[in-house]
C-alpha cells in the first residue's frame, strides 16, 4: 500500500521526536514534517498535502482545537488529537471540529500505528477511558435531546429499539451484554447495529458512538 503521509504537531521536542522516530522506522508510515503550533501545522500542510494528523491539543499562537476546525474546513487531512487532556469538553470540542479520533499519550507504539491505520481508512477511533466518561456526562449535558444524545444527532429516523441499541453501543456495552439488557439474541443486536450503521453510513461502532454523544459525524 502507500504510504500514509503524517505531520506531527506537539510542543514539546521530546514528544515530535519520539513520534517521528516510532514511525519513520515502519515502512507503512511517512513524516512529512513536524510542528510545533496549529499554525505551523496548517503552513506546513499546505504545502505537503498529509493523510493524517497526530495533533496535540495544547500549543502556542494556535491550539489543536482550532487547527483542527482549519485543517477540516479546508480539507487539508484527518486529524487524530493524541493528547495528555481527556476533559469532556475538550473532547466535544475537537469532535465538533471534525477530529476523526482521540487518544490519550499512555499507548504503545504498536497500538498508535494500527488506530493512524484505522484514521486513514475511515474509522473514528477513541480512548475507551474518554469514550466511557463522554458516555456518562452526555446525560448531564444542557447540550442533549430528549433521547440522551447530543443535539446534533438525528433521531428522528429511529424507533424506541434502535435507539436503545444506539444508546447501549455509546455506553460501551458489547453485543452480548446488549442481547441481556435488552432480551434479544446477539444476531439481532448484530443486525440491528449494521443496519444503523449503514443507514449512517458509519464504518464502526465506535464512530456511532461517538455521533450519538457529540452529534458530529
Amino acid at each position: 500500500m502507500d504510504k500514509i503521509k503524517i505531520i506531527i504537531a506537539d510542543d514539546s521536542d521530546f514528544v515530535r521526536d519520539g513520534m517521528r522516530i516510532i514511525l519513520d522506522v515502519d515502512d507503512d508510515f511517512e513524516v512529512l514534517g513536524t510542528a510545533a503550533t496549529g499554525k505551523e501545522a496548517i503552513e506546513l500542510a499546505e504545502k505537503e498535502a498529509p493523510d493524517i494528523f497526530l495533533m496535540d491539543i495544547q500549543m502556542p499562537v494556535m491550539d489543536g482545537i482550532e487547527a483542527t476546525k482549519i485543517i477540516v474546513e479546508r480539507n487539508l487531512g484527518k486529524v487524530l488529537i493524541l493528547t495528555t487532556f481527556d476533559d469532556d469538553e475538550l473532547v466535544r470540542q475537537a469532535l465538533r471540529n471534525g477530529a476523526k479520533g482521540y487518544l490519550i499519550k499512555n499507548h504503545t507504539p504498536e497500538h498508535l500505528k494500527q488506530m493512524i491505520k484505522s484514521v486513514y481508512y475511515g474509522t473514528g477511533v477513541m480512548d475507551e477511558n474518554v469514550l466511557n466518561s463522554l458516555a456518562g456526562s452526555a446525560g448531564n449535558s444542557n447540550d442533549t435531546t430528549v433521547s440522551g444524545a447530543a443535539a446534533g444527532f438525528d433521531a428522528s429516523e429511529y424507533s424506541p429499539r434502535e435507539m436503545e441499541i444506539i444508546k447501549a453501543v455509546a455506553e460501551g456495552l458489547s453485543n452480548k451484554e446488549i442481547a441481556g439488557k435488552l432480551f434479544i439474541s446477539e444476531g439481532t443486536v448484530k443486525n440491528y447495529i449494521t443496519g444503523i450503521l449503514a443507514k449512517e453510513g458509519l464504518s464502526h461502532r465506535t464512530a456511532l458512538a461517538v455521533y450519538y454523544l457529540t452529534g458530529k459525524k
